[in-house]
Parts: structure tokens; sequence; C-alpha cells
């Protein structure tokens, strides 16, 4: 208690009385601003910044440069007719691309996520997605003699692999491992973009730029070498309702159908966010009238509490 009278003693001395009032001593404020710096200072700090800034930029056209000579190329966008807030997707374009899946990728890739039963009311009917799984031989069992035995595909059954087991995919194929396609498109940057683009994108490599035996040049694949040898060309296969088989429309439809393979839900999102928004534009202005009009008098209302005389 001593030690704070002490103190405010002497704060009390410091002081400057001005017209009996007690002012006490104000420090003084240093004036950081640039126009108060010496001309030294000034040109320091100026030097300074243009040699911050010039390194910078330096920096980034160097690495700009590394990554130009790379020569990886980022897919661009493509105008999809399911890309709109409100689109969905082309189922057509859908039954094309499982055709395609079946006919050219599903030699190397799998799509162990995606069973027979997925196709009815997207791109097949019952029957038809009936008769696709009943195409194929599906190990079951075991039986009553504790035997494993073959049986034709039922709509339960998912779609068949090609290759046993990594390993043997991996023989087959100089090493590489074919990724499975259930969720290439969500898995991907750039989704059907990228699809899209490397499925049409092999060309011959640049001068200077060498590849070993069993690779090819693709600038959209991450490494510009890529073991999968070009899948697909102009007529590569027939499809069933005629439509002609160039190498884009190839890549188009089973880039839609690895899009929705990847997003099953594609359509019933969009169709719910439709409902969601109509049902808010009715609900909104109604709680707004409820809240403006309804409640304002219980809101805006002053109690007042008057004691008995």
């Amino acid at each position: 208690m001593a030690a704070a009278c002490l103190v405010l003693r002497r704060s009390l001395r410091g002081a400057v009385l001005q017209g009996g009032r007690v002012a006490w001593p104000v420090a003084p404020q240093a004036n950081m601003s640039f126009s108060a710096l010496s001309r030294g200072r000034k040109v320091a700090l100026s030097t300074l910044g243009i040699l911050v800034a010039g390194g910078s930029g330096l920096a980034f056209a160097l690495h700009q440069s590394v990554k130009a000579s790379e020569l990886e190329l980022h897919p661009p966008s493509y105008p999809w007719s399911h890309s709109g807030f409100l689109s969905s997707l082309d189922h057509g374009s859908i039954r094309r691309g499982y055709q395609v899946y079946k006919q050219v990728c599903a030699a190397c890739h799998s799509m162990e996520y995606l069973a027979f039963r997925n196709l009815i009311g997207v791109s097949h009917t019952e029957a038809e997605a009936k008769a696709l799984a009943e195409e194929f031989e599906i190990q079951d069992g075991p039986d009553e003699n504790g035997e494993m035995f073959l049986r034709p595909g039922k709509l339960s059954d998912y779609f068949p692999k090609p290759y046993a087991n990594e390993e043997a995919a991996r023989a087959s194929n100089n090493g590489a491992l074919p990724p499975d396609l259930s969720y290439i498109a969500n898995a991907r940057h750039g989704g059907e973009d990228y699809i899209f683009s490397l499925l049409t994108g092999y060309c011959d490599p640049p001068a200077g730029v060498t590849l070993r035996e069993g690779l090819y040049y693709n600038p959209y694949f991450p490494g510009q070498a890529v073991g999968m040898a070009p899948p697909i060309y102009n007529e590569v296969l027939e499809y069933e309702d005629g439509t002609p088989a160039t190498m884009s429309q190839v890549a188009k439809d089973v880039s839609t159908f690895l899009r929705w393979a990847s997003e099953p839900e594609h359509d019933h999102r969009k169709r719910m966010g439709l409902k969601v928004l109509m049902i808010s534009s009715i609900l909104i202005p109604l709680i707004y009238y409820m809240k403006r009009h309804r409640w304002s008098v219980l809101k805006s209302r002053k109690i007042a509490y008057r004691p008995p005389k």
C-alpha cells in the first residue's frame, strides 16, 4: 500500500498544472510516414522494394520456365451438356459409353464398384441389364461338395475383373497397373475433361524426348510417358444406335459414362436442388412476412412497471 502511494505521489509531482487541472505529460508520437523520412532512407527503401519485386518476378519466371520445360499440358474445359446448374447427364451417351467400356476398356481396366443392376433405369432396361449380366461366367460357391463353380451372371453381380489379381495385371502390362475406373472421374484432377484430353491427346514425342520401349507420349499424362497404348481411334467399334464412332465421339461417350459411374446421384442431386429452390422461394417470403408483421407487435412492445401508490 505504501509503495502504491509513493508511485502516485511521484506521478502527481511530474504532472503539469494547466488552468487548475492536472494534465499528464504525453509522450511525443513518432511520425512514421514515408514523406517524413530523410532522402537517404527514401532512396534505400525504394531500392530495397525494387530489388524484392524484381527478385520475386525472376523467381516466378524461372518457376514457369521449369514447368514449361516439362511439356505437361492441362486439359481445357469442354462444354459438357451436363455441366449446367440444372443440366442432366446424356443417358444416350451413357449407354454408348458403357458399350465403349465393354468392348475396349474392359480388356485391361476393372470397375469393381459397379454392378449390373446399376444400369437399370439409367442406360438399360431390366431385361437388357439381365441379358448383359448373363453373358459373363461368374465364379461362385462353394457347392455342397465344397468346390467352386461357374454360373451365369446376375443383376446383383459386379462387373467382372479382367485379371485375377494385381500381379497378373502388372505382368500383362509391362509392370504398369491399370487403374480401376469406378471413380476415375473424381480421382483425377479435371474429371471428364482430363479423361477426354488423355484419350485424344496421343502424339509423337517432340524433338529431344526419347521414350523407352512400351511407353507412349501423351502431354496430358503426368510425366508424359504412359504405358497404355492409344485405346481409341476412328471406327474402333460400331454403335448399336448407328452413331458415327469417331474418335472424339467415342472419347466423349466413355467420359460421360465414367462421370456417371463416379457420381451416379448426379441427376438426383440436381433434381433435389431444384425442389429445394422452389420450396425456398415460397417459404422465405412467408417467413419474412411472419417475422416482419406478425411478430413486430411483440418485438416492439414496451412493458412498464408502475408500483402501486
